[in-house]
């Protein structure tokens, strides 16, 4: 497989990677104007511009911008995401042209419809009232906020429904105007592309945009911590405590994502057996990794019920401590196969592969071979994986959410206090 990355002059970078014997391709266009990149009274515009790139252009109106893919039997699609907006689509070889067409079209040329903007203010207030009365959704979102509080990083990507309620076209062609620039734009494919081609019709499509050499530095971000809790008479209580991490420059990425998987990665993990296995005090438990340009989290996530929360921090606190002092090699072994695994299952599917190259070139503006990657994760040593397993146990600054019957749940006071005893 052959990765090539190219630069037009006005800073717009185009990536691509052949997939051999595959007759479709992912293609699409990341812009660096995500969550984070909204001032306050922006929180949510990156969101609600994503969905109006598919209300219509100068050329085609929404039907149309639909029918173009469908009608080759593709799709088409975009996510909104704290570091980036993504609109992607998914074709045979020979649509790859229209489906450069198309993505360029809904991202350069949106017309924000006023009309169209109140029908799709009405979608995102629905999307913010199931988000609201989804638990383990929501409970991210406060999480997130305790732990950059007051900062770009910390606001939900929806934004606050108040805030949706009053964006207007002008607003969401400033934001356009200010973040919607070609050395902001990633083009990345993966699959069956001539990346020759991506280039040419890169230039035709992006080359005319104006560079520019001035851009406002991103607000450096600062874990916080805090507290949340939200009593509520649900069925489960929610229970998600951060921990902050290196960012994904930084070295340690592997053996963060590597004490995440043997914490509680799956069904293997301590916390699954522990607490899950071998007590029976919830449902669903996991740890996971996530990162940014600057910082990361290592988070703990579960729902069990009220009479139980009490038990189930406790003993989460005690296993993590106790991976400090015992992580065994072959656990870490274990962790190593799953990500090595998981990346590579998950690079067999383009659109991944796309967004992988994507992600890259976003964080060191290069791809560094896969082979590498693979090194770095094995490279990571027990003693190393303990040392970050004390960290977090013991001195990592914490953030922590709780919603529904909390009344059991020890206050975040108290779980320091348990970090440290």
């Amino acid at each position: 497989m052959t990765v090539r990355l190219d630069r037009l002059p006005n800073g717009v970078r185009i990536v691509s990677e052949v997939m051999p014997g595959l007759q479709s391709a992912s293609i699409g266009v990341w812009v660096a104007a995500g969550g984070r990149h909204e001032r306050i009274e922006q929180n949510g515009i990156a969101h609600f511009l994503e969905h109006m790139a598919f209300k219509g252009t100068r050329t085609r109106s929404a039907l149309q911008i639909a029918e173009a893919i469908e009608d080759v039997g593709g799709y088409i699609n975009a996510y909104t995401s704290r570091e980036v907006t993504a609109y992607y689509a998914r074709v045979l070889e020979q649509d790859v042209p229209l489906a450069m067409d198309v993505i360029s079209d809904i991202v350069l040329n949106p017309v924000f419809d006023p009309r169209e903007i109140e029908v799709e203010r009405g979608v995102i207030l629905q999307e913010i009232g199931q988000s609201n009365d989804t638990p383990d959704d929501i409970i991210f979102d406060w999480l997130q906020e305790e732990s950059y509080r007051d900062q770009p990083l910390g606001r939900t990507i929806l934004g606050p429904a108040e805030r949706v309620g009053k964006f207007g076209r002008d607003d969401l062609a400033a934001f356009v105007a200010e973040h919607y620039r070609p050395e902001h734009m990633i083009i990345a494919a993966a699959g069956a592309v001539d990346h020759d081609v991506l280039l040419r019709l890169a230039e035709e499509l992006f080359g005319h945009l104006p560079a520019r050499d001035t851009a406002e530095p991103l607000e450096q971000a600062r874990f916080t911590g805090g507290e949340v809790r939200r009593s509520k008479p649900l069925e489960q209580a929610h229970f998600a405590l951060a921990f902050e991490g290196p960012g994904y420059r930084d070295d340690r990425i592997y053996t963060s994502q590597i004490y995440s998987s043997a914490l509680g990665g799956g069904m293997s993990s301590r916390l699954f057996q522990e607490i899950r296995e071998n007590r029976g005090l919830c449902y669903t438990i996991f740890a996971q990794t996530g990162a940014y340009g600057d910082t990361g989290t290592t988070t703990i996530y579960a729902g069990t019920s009220g009479d139980e929360l009490g038990d189930l921090a406790r003993i989460t606190i005690a296993e993590m401590k106790r991976a400090a002092d015992d992580m065994t090699e072959a656990e870490i072994a274990r962790a190593r196969a799953q990500m090595k695994a998981g990346m590579l299952m998950g690079l067999e599917s383009p659109s991944n592969r796309a967004e992988r190259l994507a992600r890259l070139v976003q964080i060191w503006d290069k791809v560094p071979p896969l082979e590498e990657t693979v090194e770095r994760i094995d490279a990571v040593t027990t003693e190393e994986v303990r040392a970050f397993a004390e960290e977090m146990a013991v001195t990592a600054p914490a953030a922590l959410a709780l919603y529904g019957p909390i009344d059991a749940a020890p206050s975040l006071a108290e779980m320091q206090e348990l970090r440290t005893a």
